[in-house]
């Protein structure tokens, strides 16, 4: 049997990282990021990264912190308006953007975990989003070929785990984490908490055992709210 836990987030990823790699990181905002992971890249000094992801994180926090440290050369990503960083970085041209409608990423890095190489899709036509896309016309209507997304990497975050990988995420969490599971070369998972195999309903597992490689139970989650409203 194959032992997929690791002791912390830098020892899971010893081996994996290297310039100019690509990881995609799962997360929502700031919900269901993968936050030890995120820090060990950075420490690692890991530099001109494809980062494919939602979002980028807060100027001090998630995947902020590397664009912060100048780790991230290009982000894959539908929504940027939270980090100011990412918006100096990409007006000066120190940071490629490859923008995305946000079903359209969802769907991109589904289909790289699904093994389709590209699918067709109304969203962005007549937009500057099908700019040098392929097009065609299915019954009457133009849509636009977008292709699949994959990653060196893929980091996750879920809420338990058993020994053999199997992922549950817990609410809103479970968002951009089960599709980028799937679609990483190597999928490395941080949880709230491990149990023994056998635990899990089997019912409720989102994410099977077999698309992931490494996990490491998480400590000190800040869960940080990205935009806290109040009302009187």
């Amino acid at each position: 049997m194959v032992n997929k836990i690791y002791n912390d987030a830098l020892t899971a990823l010893d081996g994996l990282l290297f310039d100019g790699m690509t990881i995609m990181a799962g997360g929502f905002g700031l919900c269901g990021i993968p936050e030890n992971y995120i820090t060990a890249i950075r420490n690692s000094g890991v530099k001109n990264l494809t980062v494919i992801s939602n979002n980028c994180g807060i100027d001090d926090f998630g995947l902020g912190l590397l664009l912060n440290s100048n780790q991230i050369k290009k982000m894959v990503s539908s929504y940027v308006g939270e980090n100011k960083k990412f918006e100096e970085l990409y007006l000066s041209g120190e940071l490629e953007l490859e923008f995305n409608p946000q079903g359209t990423l969802a769907e991109r890095c589904r289909a790289g975990g699904a093994g389709i190489p590209a699918f067709y899709t109304k969203t962005g036509v007549g937009t500057m989003i099908a700019d040098k896309k392929e097009t065609k016309i299915f019954n009457g209507e133009t849509y636009i070929m977008e292709t699949a997304l994959k990653a060196d990497i893929s980091i996750v975050k879920a809420w338990k785990s058993d020994n053999d990988g199997n992922l549950i995420y817990r609410k809103t969490a479970r968002n951009f984490n089960p599709v980028m599971a799937t679609a990483g070369r190597i999928t490395l998972a941080e949880v709230e908490s491990i149990v023994n195999t056998g635990e899990l309903d089997p019912d409720n597992i989102h994410t099977p055992g077999v698309y992931v490689h490494r996990i490491i139970q998480g400590d000190s989650y800040e869960k940080r709210i990205e935009r806290e409203t109040t009302s009187d």
